[in-house]
């Protein structure tokens, strides 16, 4: 059983393969020991997990099933050292659009087809607008 257990924790979950690349992305590093690479390797496993624990509370209190990056968001905001390096490195989510304005949008681009109207010719949805 201790055997099964520091085997575990010699094994990263991460190809050390791609770490190692990803590592030497930066200038300024030219060797990595194996030791450095297992500490990386470990290292990055425990914040995912412990991002991935944060983020499905986040989706939880939501009665979410699914987390998306919204809840990672709040879960990055709400660990103040996490925000301090992530947050600004998180896409930033699309504008929601409303129903009436994915209408508008829809009838815009079928609008593309048609010719404008003749001159001194009104368009019908002018009529039920309101004058202020």
């Amino acid at each position: 059983m201790a055997d099964q257990e520091e085997q575990e924790t010699t094994n990263s979950t991460f190809p050390t393969g791609r770490i190692k690349r990803i590592m030497k992305l930066d200038n300024e590093i030219n060797k990595i020991n194996s030791e450095a690479l297992f500490l990386i390797s470990n290292s990055t496993e425990l914040f995912v997990k412990f991002l991935a624990e944060k983020s499905s509370q986040v989706a939880i209190e939501k009665k979410r099933k699914t987390i998306k990056l919204e809840h990672i968001r709040v879960a990055v905001k709400r660990h103040q050292p996490t925000a301090d390096f992530l947050l600004d490195s998180l896409p930033v989510p699309a504008p929601v659009e409303s129903k009436t304005e994915q209408v508008k949008r829809k009838i815009d681009e079928n609008r593309k087809d048609v010719p404008p109207p003749p001159k001194g010719s009104r368009r019908i949805d002018t009529f039920f607008k309101k004058d202020f």
